[in-house]
């Protein structure tokens, strides 16, 4: 069950959620051993065979918890090993991905096992963490880093140095999740479960959390926290709130516009807007 209480038809084996609450039930493991319980749940995800989160027909961001708790238990139970990367040596419960199908990564790029990255997508010198999923025909920019369990669409831009920050605990908890055809400007921080939706572009420099207040430029409406509507074009700004040691300039979202829905891949169109506002991309 998720968050968004849509019943989840996992491709993971039921059993984690049982070890989950009781590590020490040997008997639900019918002869295996929970390091291959636990390897055979992991590999699935890095396959792209189940994924952590998905945005339903409803809308609603739906998280498998049990593939969460699988990641969580991987840490638990799998042993320290060495590893190495040509002259770099490293000392980790998870090694790094090893299957990279139809993707183009540059030497400098790293993806922990458990992560999925679909053919066409291109990484750059960057990083992927452990259960999240990187769509088709999207580029991870360099030193971008997608945090474990992040949810990135097809045909995003992760421009250079963006931060899409890791929501791992507790298992309920909604990953961030950045839409397809979306774009995040350079050193952008998407981080706490916070959403951004198809469409969208996010200008340089932006931080957007679960709690980050979004407001339309023209109109004044407040948008769902922590949320950037569908095909909007969208940058940081500043409220001034009055606080009993006095008025302080708090950070906030700021909706400059609405594309139509045949701008979402006009990149011209979308550097003209920024910079009508000062703004570079």
């Amino acid at each position: 069950m998720s968050t968004s209480g849509e019943i989840i038809d996992s491709a993971i084996d039921p059993v984690i959620d049982l070890l989950w609450d009781r590590p020490d039930a040997a008997e639900a493991l019918a002869g295996r051993s929970l390091h291959d319980v636990v390897v055979e749940a992991i590999n699935l995800l890095d396959a792209g065979k189940a994924r952590v989160a998905h945005v339903a027909d409803s809308g609603d961001v739906v998280v498998d918890e049990r593939a969460k708790r699988a990641i969580l238990l991987a840490f638990r139970v799998l042993p320290m090993a060495e590893s190495a990367a040509g002259d770099f040596r490293y000392h980790d419960r998870v090694p790094l991905k090893t299957s990279f199908d139809g993707v183009r990564v540059v030497p400098g790029a790293i993806v922990r096992w458990g992560a999925h990255i679909e053919p066409g997508a291109v990484l750059m010198p960057s990083y992927t963490n452990i259960g999240g999923y990187v769509g088709a025909g999207t580029l991870v920019d360099t030193w971008a880093t997608v945090g474990s369990c992040a949810q990135i669409g097809r045909r995003v831009h992760l421009s250079g140095g963006v931060g899409i920050g890791g929501v791992l605990e507790p298992p309920n908890a909604k990953p961030v999740v950045v839409e397809d055809d979306a774009f995040i400007g350079s050193r952008a921080m998407v981080v706490e479960g916070a959403r951004v939706r198809r469409g969208a572009k996010l200008g340089a420099g932006a931080i957007l959390t679960a709690s980050t207040h979004v407001f339309d430029a023209v109109t004044g409406e407040e948008y769902p926290r922590g949320e950037i509507p569908q095909r909007a074009v969208a940058v940081g700004s500043s409220r001034v709130k009055s606080f009993p040691g006095g008025d302080y300039a708090m950070p906030c979202i700021l909706v400059l516009r609405t594309l139509a829905e045949g701008e979402i891949h006009d990149k011209l169109a979308l550097n003209d807007i920024l910079r009508e506002h000062g703004v570079a991309s």
